[in-house]
């Protein structure tokens, strides 16, 4: 077993990490009217750039932006996309956390007219990201169509169906992923929490009363990612990140892969997959039996939700439990979610963030070389 030349990297990072006082002030000081747009983007350019050095300096092989110009690390992509808009604030969600439960009120995801592209979403993101980095593989991250498409609401579109308004998603997503490619993007990554959500018999049932058949939605988000990346270049990587939910260090749902894995992991025509296993919510490593040969999968070990350290030895002892279900040499290691899925991060302070960065980088060293 050996280093990786492509990504995903032995060791790697979902994405989004912890947003600076600076960054914090800034958009404070823009919504009061006190400072204008292009203020509040060189405040964001500094401290992106600050945070790729982090990233290097911690020595991963790859570099984000932090997601630092959003607010969530959907919202800011999905309400973008022409003939999608914010709705109304929806009924409020149980969030749990180990102190306790607390709750987060989505907005309604409203289809005004045809899904499509005009122009990359992401594009100014990736190109400030691509000028920024000086040894990482500059990586983007979206959220997967399944966010766009799940639970939309048709009622004021001109869809007749779901059928065409998912296939308009996939479209407008070939044509991100082009657009990003173009531009030089060569490492994606898609981030989806309904693949997990379904794995929790609780949401089964709440997804259930709403309509959503959630014996076969995993199967239709499978088919409208795929249909997105049908026309992926080979050299650009694409990963998705299977997503229990990441909110001020709470969690949505819990359960391991199994009711999913089957037709996922088998079924994703994606170059690696991003699986959380922190902590027991996650279950066993088992359903890793289903991937197919080539892929690859980076196991989220370190807990982003917790300033405690995890060990080198713990890890290694868990990355050889994963090998007894697939070849090692396919395994790589991350923490199992960002850092900040939305601008209010998880309970760690960035000195914190960086040692399990760092952590990673050392434990996938000593595994891999």
């Amino acid at each position: 077993m050996a280093r990786r030349a492509t990504p995903p990297f032995r060791a790697d990072h979902v994405g989004s990490l912890l947003r600076p006082a600076a960054l914090h002030e800034a958009r404070e000081a823009f919504a009061a009217g006190d400072i204008d747009s292009a203020e509040l983007t060189a405040t964001e350019d500094m401290v992106i750039t600050d945070a790729v050095t982090l990233q290097e300096e911690a020595g991963l092989e790859s570099a984000t932006d932090g997601e630092f110009r959003r607010e969530q690390w959907h919202s800011d992509f999905l309400y973008a996309i022409p003939g999608v808009r914010k709705g109304a604030l929806g009924a409020p969600l149980p969030v749990y956390r180990k102190d306790g439960t607390i709750s987060w009120t989505p907005n309604v995801t409203e289809i005004t007219g045809k899904v499509h592209l005009e122009q990359p979403i992401f594009g100014d993101h990736f190109r400030f990201l691509a000028d920024t980095v000086t040894t990482a593989t500059p990586k983007i991250t979206i959220p997967s169509p399944s966010m766009a498409h799940f639970r939309a609401d048709l009622s004021g579109s001109p869809y007749d169906g779901y059928e065409e308004f998912r296939a308009d998603v996939a479209a407008a997503y070939a044509a991100e992923v082009a657009a990003l490619y173009q531009l030089g993007c060569r490492y994606l990554q898609l981030d989806d929490t309904i693949f997990a959500f379904l794995n929790d018999p609780g949401w089964r049932a709440n997804m259930a009363s709403t309509g959503v058949d959630p014996d076969h939605q995993h199967e239709i988000n499978v088919g409208v990612i795929n249909a997105a990346l049908a026309a992926k270049p080979d050299d650009m990587a694409v990963t998705i990140h299977m997503c229990r939910g990441n909110y001020q260090s709470a969690w949505f749902s819990s359960g391991g892969y199994d009711f999913v894995a089957e037709a996922v992991f088998g079924g994703l025509r994606v170059d690696g997959l991003f699986l959380e296993y922190d902590d027991e919510r996650s279950g066993t490593f088992e359903p890793l039996r289903y991937l197919p040969d080539g892929q690859v999968v980076v196991l989220g070990l370190v807990t982003s939700k917790t300033p405690e350290l995890e060990t080198a030895d713990a890890l290694k002892r868990r990355v050889d439990e994963a090998a007894k279900y697939v070849d090692g040499d396919r395994l790589c290691l991350s923490p199992q979610c960002g850092f900040a899925s939305t601008v209010e991060g998880n309970a760690l302070t960035i000195d914190q963030e960086r040692a399990k960065l760092e952590l990673v980088v050392r434990a996938a060293e000593e595994i891999w070389g």
